[in-house]
């Protein structure tokens, strides 16, 4: 990493004392962890603090119905999910020492695929999904607690492509990195829906 010097002059009392102040030539990666439903930012909490040691920047945070607003569990709805995604993304981006065309966000099953969609809102360049689950695209609203659970198996069971789905069709225009992971015991995101992720990504660098 290049390092920029810079000499400078301290007050004190009425002298001044020179100094040299020595900060990171340029600026360091951005790194957004996404929760899944019914977890929380303490699972990525570790893996942040050891990223962080490496020289980024991350950010955990708890999507709302979750933690401090599970009382929201019931009602809160895939909109407003994606936007406290989006509000956090903002805030990671805000931050001074990040890098703006160095952003990494990594998701978790409903966290994957509330990331997946981000990066058709928002600039990432990396982007890591740990078994991405899928949700049809009407219900938007529906509280995320009330859709279907049973229907939904059946959903991420088909073959689905960019253009039945909306973070499917995010995937497809993404053309930074992608690492898919799939979990070989998972009982709510199947094979199949990991290979219409697979599928769909077919701009990834």
């Amino acid at each position: 990493m290049s390092v920029h010097s810079e000499t400078i002059d301290i007050q004190v009392d009425s002298e001044t004392i020179a100094g040299t102040l020595l900060t990171p030539g340029s600026k360091v990666p951005g790194i957004l962890f996404v929760h899944g439903w019914g977890g929380s930012q303490h699972r990525d909490l570790a893996r942040a603090k050891n990223i962080t040691g490496l020289g980024c920047v991350c950010l955990t945070f708890d999507l709302r119905g979750h933690e401090k607003t599970e009382s929201q569990r019931q009602s809160v709805t895939r909109e407003q999910n994606l936007d406290d995604l989006l509000a956090a993304y903002d805030r990671l981006l805000s931050h001074p020492a990040v890098d703006s065309q160095a952003i990494t966000v990594i998701g978790s099953s409903y966290g994957g695929y509330l990331a997946a969609i981000l990066t058709r809102m928002r600039k990432v360049r990396w982007l890591a999904l740990r078994v991405p689950a899928l949700y049809w695209d009407n219900e938007w609203n529906v509280p995320k607690y009330a859709l279907d659970r049973s229907g939904l198996q059946l959903y991420r069971q088909e073959n689905l492509g960019p253009a039945d789905n909306r973070a499917l069709a995010a995937c497809a225009e993404f053309e930074g990195d992608v690492l898919l992971v799939e979990s070989e015991q998972d009982d709510y995101v199947p094979h199949t829906t990991l290979m219409s992720y697979r599928s769909a990504f077919v701009n990834a660098h």
